[in-house]
């Protein structure tokens, strides 16, 4: 259990402390939506590699990670930018070069991967891919797991049902649990503590929370305690699970977070341009990453204009009359 205390600290201090080199690494959210993108840029400009990455279905978060190099093995359900890039363009070029493994999932195994993490088991049984070549093709070979002491020895095992023929189901697979060294999750509000409030749809990112060994939060509004509780059945992470919380409005920029803004498409699709050539994203690395120092800076070169331009509807809590073309 982690201690009660106050965990705010900076992105980059945040950062250089729990992400190493080599180290497995689990980020939030869900294609373009509340990507951790300012602690993904950090890892960047921190020149961290060797990641064994996990993520549930996501997009602009993994395709950068991957596309500047930062990652050795990927265990994934889907990875994608919706409109944009059905499949993430510097991922897929990764995996047709062979500079990556990568590990292949229903997202419905990935969420129960993360559920066995949290709960502390080293397993969940389901039913879902059997029959598929997710059962039968592995990314990550049995030596290489054997090697590695923070892997299971199988990507995941086919059981007969051992409670017997009292029921349908006959056959189960099993999924091996997912225990990150680090998770970094982005969400609309959180406490000095790290308790959280998560607006709309939670995707896998509690699972993913609760499962890590340490967990760093960046979210859109630091609120005082007491707010957070009025509504406690609102709030999905307590502090028990948070070693830093990082202040970043536009955390999750370019991707969207809900109530807040949404996705930005003139970037997304400027993006998927540069990333089909090799020469122009190493130009993107350089003059969008390394060259802005901090999150605030990659905003101030975005302009405010295009921040408006995606701002949030109250009521609908997305972007009202955005040209999404």
């Amino acid at each position: 259990m982690k201690v009660n205390g106050n965990k705010v600290i900076t992105l980059k201090e945040a950062i250089k402390t729990y992400v190493k080199d080599g180290c497995h690494l689990s980020i939030g959210g869900f294609t373009i939506n509340r990507n951790p993108m300012a602690a993904v840029y950090e890892i960047i400009r921190q020149k961290i590699k060797n990641l064994h990455l996990y993520a549930h279905s996501n997009g602009q978060g993994v395709d950068e990670l991957v596309g500047a190099g930062a990652v050795k093995n990927l265990e994934i359900a889907y990875g994608g930018s919706g409109k944009f890039a059905s499949t993430c363009i510097r991922f897929r070029k990764a995996i047709e070069e062979k500079k990556i493994n990568v590990e292949d999932y229903s997202n419905f195994q990935m969420t129960l991967r993360f559920l066995a993490g949290s709960m502390g088991i080293p397993f969940l049984p389901t039913r879902s891919s059997m029959g598929t070549d997710i059962v039968k093709i592995w990314g990550i070979s049995p030596e290489t797991r054997k090697e590695n002491s923070m892997l299971p020895n199988d990507k995941l095992i086919e059981i007969e049902n051992p409670f017997g023929d009292w029921c349908d189901t006959r056959k189960l697979v099993l999924v091996p649990a997912i225990t990150p060294d680090v998770t970094i999750i982005h969400v609309q509000r959180a406490d000095y503590r790290g308790n959280c409030r998560i607006e709309g749809l939670t995707f896998a990112d509690v699972e993913q929370a609760k499962a890590a060994k340490n967990l760093i939060i960046t979210c859109e509004e630091f609120i005082d305690d007491d707010y957070l509780k009025n509504q406690p059945d609102r709030n999905q992470i307590p502090f028990i699970h948070a070693d830093a919380v990082i202040h970043i409005p536009y955390g999750a920029y370019p991707t969207a977070c809900f109530r807040y803004y949404d996705y930005d498409p003139v970037f997304l699709k400027e993006y998927a341009g540069i990333a089909k050539d090799d020469t122009q994203y190493h130009e993107y690395i350089e003059n969008n990453i390394f060259k802005t120092l901090t999150h605030s800076d990659l905003l101030d070169s975005v302009g405010r204009k295009r921040l408006e331009m995606i701002s949030a509807d109250e009521n609908r809590g997305y972007a009202k009359n955005l040209d999404r073309r």
